[in-house]
């Protein structure tokens, strides 16, 4: 799901309401690679409507979050969101943690995962953090200055 208007489709789909500001929203994951931090999405909506609460943004975040079209990673500096990636099956990721490129894993943990019988499993994440080959290589030519 990479355009605005999958990105629109998908909310309308869920019976979420429209608004300019979800629109932007939208638009500013379909046109983001990376990773966004509640508060960069925070600066770049307050830019286009002024009085827009932190609380407000986040709200739409979540909702986003919860009808699948942003997904949510917690890195050690914080909460980050990304536009929910086209892969169908269930799946994991391996991310860069200096460009944020995000590979998945098709295999899962859980299935090798001995769950205690008095233990009732509800979701799980697994992300894998290290870098990619391209920043590695930009690392190691910076180094060699």
């Amino acid at each position: 799901m990479h355009t605005i208007d999958e990105i629109i489709q998908r909310m309308t789909g869920q019976g979420l309401r429209i608004t300019d500001q979800r629109k932007s929203l939208a638009k500013l994951f379909a046109e983001t690679p990376g990773y966004l931090a509640p508060k960069e999405v925070y600066e770049y909506m307050g830019k286009s409507y002024s009085g827009l609460s932190f609380d407000t943004v986040y709200r739409n975040l979540r909702v986003m979050e919860e009808l699948g079209v942003i997904e949510q990673v917690i890195f050690e500096d914080g909460v980050k969101f990304k536009l929910h990636c086209r892969e169908n099956d269930h799946h994991h990721h391996m991310i860069c943690l200096q460009c944020g490129h995000t590979y998945p894993i098709t295999f899962c943990p859980m299935e090798q995962t001995v769950v205690p019988d008095d233990f009732r499993v509800v979701k799980h994440k697994f992300e894998v953090f290290g870098y990619c080959k391209d920043c590695i290589q930009e690392e190691s030519a910076a180094g060699a200055n």
